[in-house]
């Protein structure tokens, strides 16, 4: 197995320095199809993802550690947990997430869950990004939305968006986490990835409803610095072969 991968926000902070747009897969493990694994990670690794995600609003299953095995036997990426609670924290990913949802008032996931998991990620190498967690309106309830017991910011109230990212920086947040949802029907606004790109300093990541190239591109143009995909790969593993 190889060595954990070192500096991932600081290699995030030169990708942006240096223009390099970064991309992620998200896979939820509870949606792994475990014989079709292999060839999974083959079209990733011939895929121009430099990240992958692993997690979940709800994680069922008790394959975490076995398909975190998989993926630093089998990938060279580096391996971030994009966790819904605690229970996905796995010592065996190179980095997490470390999500509070700003756009939501749920205690649990401003800060309850943080606490919870911070005794446990004291015992691990994991590399924590502090990551401001931003849920925008979709077009539809998402598993985030359902889960959390939170609604999504207005997609139309630019100003809002604008003053809950720069509270997050302003917090210590590493990272501000535009998200649209899992299989959101509408992707997050591209003049609102623009308004934030123009007026925090921390890296954008953008994820949900963006279904091709033509959208990952879009969300580079509009600021964005890390695009993550996850419905659109999982339903179609030749989607960069388009």
């Amino acid at each position: 197995m190889r060595q954990k991968i070192p500096n991932i926000y600081q290699q995030i902070i030169q990708a942006k320095i240096d223009g390099r747009k970064l991309l992620a897969i998200l896979l939820d493990p509870d949606k792994i199809v475990w014989e079709n694994l292999e060839d999974l990670l083959f079209k990733i690794n011939q895929s121009p993802a430099t990240h992958i995600f692993v997690g979940g609003s709800i994680v069922q299953t008790t394959i975490l550690e076995e398909l975190m095995t998989e993926l630093k036997q089998k990938t060279n990426l580096p391996v971030v947990i994009f966790p819904g609670d605690p229970s996905q924290i796995s010592p065996q990913a190179d980095a997490i997430l470390f999500l509070s949802l700003l756009s939501g008032r749920n205690a649990d996931y401003l800060i309850e869950y943080q606490v919870q998991a911070a005794p446990i990620l004291k015992k691990t190498n994991l590399e924590v990004l502090s990551t401001g967690y931003i849920l925008i309106e979709s077009g539809n309830e998402t598993a985030v939305a359902r889960v959390s017991k939170t609604q999504p910011l207005d997609r139309k109230d630019l100003d809002l968006v604008l003053a809950t990212a720069q509270a997050g920086e302003m917090l210590g947040n590493k990272l501000v986490y535009l998200e649209a949802g899992s299989g959101a029907k509408k992707a997050v606004p591209l003049e609102m990835i623009t308004l934030i790109a123009q007026n925090i300093e921390i890296p954008i990541i953008v994820g949900g409803g963006i279904v091709d190239l033509q959208g990952i591109q879009e969300a580079y143009n509009a600021g964005a610095d890390l695009v993550v995909i996850g419905t659109a790969f999982e339903n179609n593993s030749r989607f960069f072969e388009a």
